[in-house]
C-alpha cells in the first residue's frame, strides 16, 4: 500500500489546483506494472523533499474526468503543478536518478 496521498475527481481542485507550492501528481492504475514500480520511487523522493515537493496519486481508472482532462492516456504519467498549472510532464516509469534529474528544478 502506498504512503502517498490519493486524490480523486472530487478533490483534485482543492488538493492540487488550489494547493500552494509544487505538487507532483502520479496518474496510475492497479493493473499497471510500471506504475507499481514507480510508486516506491516517488515515495522516496517525497520523503527526501517534504518542504519542496508534495507528491500525490490519482487512480486513472476510478477518476476518468481528471484523467481525461490531463490526457493521462499512457500510464504512468506524472504532472508537476504550480499555481494550478502543469509545468512539467513525465511519461513512463524512470529510475530514481533519472526522475530526480527531471525534477531537479523543483527540488532545489
Amino acid at each position: 500500500m502506498s504512503t502517498l496521498a490519493s486524490v480523486t475527481d472530487a478533490s483534485f481542485g482543492s488538493d492540487v489546483l488550489d494547493a500552494e507550492g509544487t505538487t507532483l501528481v502520479e496518474f496510475w492504475a492497479p493493473w499497471c506494472g510500471p506504475c507499481r514500480a514507480l510508486t516506491p520511487i516517488l515515495e522516496r523522493i517525497a520523503d527526501e523533499n517534504p518542504d519542496r515537493l508534495r507528491v500525490v496519486r490519482i487512480n486513472a481508472d476510478e477518476n476518468p474526468r481528471t484523467s481525461a482532462a490531463y490526457r493521462a492516456l499512457s500510464l504512468p504519467v506524472t504532472h508537476v503543478f504550480q499555481n494550478g498549472e502543469v509545468v512539467k510532464t513525465i511519461v513512463g516509469a524512470k529510475p530514481k536518478p533519472a526522475l530526480e534529474f527531471e525534477l531537479a528544478p523543483f527540488l532545489t
